[in-house]
């Protein structure tokens, strides 16, 4: 039995992961014909349903940080699920990034303590399934690009950036971990919503839309 989620309706094999459950809400208005709401336990709201080409897609919310998504994973494991994309947010460091900018993932660094329970060590890089990265590459066109990011337990803006990075989050690294240990294909596709040097944030409206074509991306990878 799983032991964060309760599901009240079917988990589909394909999965997209979601931090906030206002945006698991937004994308199975988006991507659902008819969803119906498979998991309120603890605040981590899910959905499942179909998508208008036919295909079963569940939308699961994960909480904020690598041990929350974590666990919840391993319980979306535990029902079957076999691919997961997470649509998450992000922190840009350097001039070139841009507010609302996607951003798929070719490697994370575990920046973070929290990878160490999934068998990572702290600045270990942890590798995309790279059928399921490669799929989204062939979607993404002109809205987004391939980067390397770092997964911290606190507050990006506050930590020291490893080389070879440019972007900065708090889940990416241990979810590939735990996905890796479970046999389940993982990718994700960020939105950056900071700029470490800028105070402004991507606002509401343009935040939605990023959130929509992330989860477009996601959807026709899982689908394909």
């Amino acid at each position: 039995m799983p032991r964060w989620l309760r599901p009240t309706a079917a988990i589909a094999p394909a999965a997209i992961l979601v931090g906030d459950p206002g945006r698991a809400l937004l994308l199975a208005q988006e991507l659902l014909e008819q969803p119906k709401m498979s998991n309120h336990a603890r605040g981590l709201w899910g959905y499942s349903g179909r998508t208008p080409a036919g295909d079963a897609l569940t939308i699961q919310a994960t909480g904020i940080g690598g041990p929350s998504a974590a666990l919840v994973l391993a319980d979306l494991a535990e029902l079957g699920v076999r691919r997961a994309v997470r649509v998450g947010t992000c922190m840009g460091f350097g001039d070139n990034c841009k507010l609302g900018e996607l951003l798929l993932v070719t490697a994370a660094v575990a920046a973070g303590g929290s990878a160490t329970s999934l068998g990572v060590a702290v600045g270990e890089t942890v590798l995309p399934d790279a059928r399921l990265t490669e799929r989204i590459e062939a979607e993404l066109a002109e809205c987004g690009r391939l980067e390397a990011v770092a997964s911290f337990d606190a507050d990006p803006r506050e930590q020291a950036l490893p080389p070879g990075v440019v972007a900065a989050d708090m889940q990416t690294a241990p979810l590939f971990a735990c996905a890796r240990s479970l046999g389940v294909e993982a990718a994700a596709v960020l939105i950056t919503v900071e700029i470490a040097t800028d105070e402004n944030a991507l606002e509401k409206d343009p935040l939605e839309l990023a959130e929509k074509r992330a989860g477009q991306l996601a959807a026709a990878t899982l689908s394909a």
